[in-house]
């Protein structure tokens, strides 16, 4: 996923003059803009970049915003969505609140609103982005490690020293602290403390269940 400094839009809504104003209005802000006539046109054609909100049309003509936001979350995009709505009915605001929806303008909403909902949606897809990036590191460093070295890695994680592991499986210290010399070594870090910060924010289950 490429990353992008001030912010990137996509503004899917099947009014083409209010595509045109809205596009005028963000990128006279500084953010790029890629406009989209339709869900479907947006599917074909878009590429996942960070960091990036997608500013929404919740009904329009084939596939509605809320099947969008359905078929995206399906497809593993994060990218915070901000649906835009004259005439949306309860049930598809609560669907799609439940989908993840990051905010709801509308119509008619000022500059101000939009600017605001457009910024804080950025911000979270910043955090999002940062922790992303952070996981696929930990996923290179910790497949570098051996089988034994992912033992001793869990221990460290949770805490034990080097004398608790070796009375638990019989090893002798000292080698328990050779591997977790390794094991720092490997993950790139200096210390216990470093390595925790590390993999914090970091699904360590869903990693280790990768072959």
């Amino acid at each position: 996923m490429q990353a992008l400094s001030a912010g990137h839009i996509y503004l899917v809504d099947d009014d083409a003059s209010i595509r045109s104003a809205l596009a005028g209005t963000l990128e006279r802000q500084g953010y790029s803009v890629t406009p989209y006539a339709s869900a479907a046109e947006f599917l074909q054609h878009a590429t996942p970049v960070s960091p990036a909100v997608l500013l929404l049309d919740m009904r329009m003509p084939g596939l509605s915003g809320v099947e969008l936001q359905a078929d995206l979350a399906g497809h593993g995009w994060t990218t915070p969505i901000i649906f835009v709505s004259g005439e949306s009915l309860p049930a598809q605001i609560v669907q799609a609140m439940k989908q993840g929806a990051g905010d709801f303008l509308l119509k008619p909403f000022s500059m101000l609103d939009l600017l605001k909902a457009v910024e804080q949606a950025l911000e979270k897809d910043r955090a999002t982005h940062k922790v992303l990036i952070k996981a696929r590191t930990v996923e290179k460093l910790y497949a570098t490690l051996t089988p034994r070295e992912r033992e001793v890695f869990d221990a460290i994680i949770a805490g034990k020293t080097n004398k608790q592991v070796a009375d638990e499986d019989g090893s002798a210290a000292a080698t328990i602290k050779l591997h977790r010399a390794r094991v720092l070594s490997k993950m790139q870090v200096d210390s216990v403390a470093d390595l925790i910060a590390l993999t914090s924010e970091v699904d360590m289950s869903a990693l280790k269940s990768k072959p």
